[in-house]
């Protein structure tokens, strides 16, 4: 199923839209230039943060809490045993010693795709044709169909139940006790099989036929053929058999630990890892943040230039070959801009939070250049052919 639906924006139209824009990419270009800045000061004080604790942590025995390191940051690895049991207290669904708990659910409904396609006018207008499709797909997410382009005969209903997670309050490494989502989240997840009484209860509260299918459960009639509407729902517990943690220990609870420049220190890590691994998957970690928030950065810079030089392409596009490479140069200056604002921030960023470190780096640059211009001054030259050396 498809609709076409074809609009023309007038020049004048594109030009307000394009003074907008403007607005926007100064906006986005400061907004990116604050993230960067601060994305340099936070991997600084996350790194020494990191160093600090990598020589305050003190490996001890999980079986046994010594109250003399009280305050201090340990390190315990040892076997997990959740101090409760995750359950599903409205359709009774529980798993014994998992941290864990996951209903799944997912519903048959309309899905709308668009696309575009834009073709230039003489005198700077633009006709889009955009074409909408709809299909049935199963979705986790609720997808509102009142915001299709054509919602008449692609309706989706409310969705009965949702999906949930059920995990529990606390979990016991030896015999230090910690938040049980902490510990969740190191699990591994595995399905919890379902069968005809978990469909009677499903089926009295949702008022719709379910049985069960494939360790899971099927509501609707016919699963062969779904309808909008239908249901599938799927549990999974989450287990976890041992885990080594980094963190400050308060009696028997270990959490986060705060070290001299306020950063919060707590590692966690799935089987049993020495301190020292830990810390160094956490810089690691740490580094890759670095650089992604970097590379995201730059990209939000740039379409922020893009779009504070975009008006000249509207100009241009008054004659459309003219604004198509209008618009290529723009493009081209804002990779330009992008290139050299960038770089500046996360320099300017290093000098304020590094500045000893980075003074160092441009001076010993700034040395380096000068002895090699030196040594080439001292190089004898070479004369000419035929001609002897004076």
């Amino acid at each position: 199923m498809s609709f076409t639906e074809t609009t023309t924006t007038s020049w004048l139209s594109r030009m307000k839209g394009a003074v907008g824009r403007i607005f926007f990419g100064i906006i986005l270009v400061i907004a990116t230039t604050v993230l960067l800045f601060w994305n340099e000061g936070r991997a600084i004080k996350t790194y020494r943060a990191l160093v600090e604790g990598a020589g305050l942590v003190v490996s001890v025995d999980s079986a046994s809490v010594d109250s003399a390191n009280d305050g201090k940051l340990v390190h315990i690895s040892g076997l997990v045993k959740p101090l409760a049991t995750p359950q599903d207290d409205t359709y009774g669904i529980a798993a014994e010693n998992a941290l864990r708990v996951v209903r799944e659910v997912e519903m048959y409904q309309w899905v709308e795709k668009s696309e575009s396609k834009t073709e230039k006018n003489v005198g700077g207008s633009e006709q889009t044709t955009t074409t909408y499709t709809y299909s049935k797909q199963w979705r986790t997410d609720t997808v509102d169909s009142s915001d299709f382009k054509q919602p008449g005969g692609h309706e989706n209903p409310s969705r009965p139940i949702d999906g949930e997670t059920f995990t529990v309050e606390k979990a016991a490494v030896g015999a230090f006790t910690l938040d049980g989502s902490d510990v969740a989240a190191l699990g591994s997840s595995k399905r919890i099989p379902l069968g005809q009484e978990q469909a009677n209860t499903f089926q009295t509260s949702l008022g719709m036929n379910v049985r069960p299918q494939n360790g899971e459960l099927y509501a609707g009639s016919n699963p062969s053929s779904p309808a909008i509407g239908d249901l599938r729902i799927r549990y999974e517990r989450v287990d976890l058999s041992e885990a080594s943690f980094v963190g400050g220990q308060h009696g028997d609870r270990l959490s986060g630990f705060t070290v001299s420049n306020g950063r919060e220190i707590f590692l966690s890590a799935a089987g049993r890892q020495s301190a020292a691994e830990m810390f160094e998957t956490a810089q690691t970690e740490n580094n890759i943040i670095t650089w992604i928030v970097r590379v995201a950065g730059l990209l939000g810079m740039f379409i922020g230039f893009a779009c504070f030089l975009s008006i000249f392409g509207v100009i241009g596009d008054v004659i459309p070959f003219v604004g198509s490479i209008v618009s290529f140069g723009t493009t081209l200056l804002a990779a330009v801009a992008t290139l050299i604002l960038g770089p500046i921030v996360i320099a300017i960023g290093w000098i304020a939070y590094r500045p000893i470190l980075a003074i160092s780096i441009i001076v010993g640059g700034l040395v380096i250049a000068f002895l090699f211009i030196r040594l080439r001054r001292k190089q004898p030259q070479t004369a000419p052919l035929g001609r002897p050396a004076t």
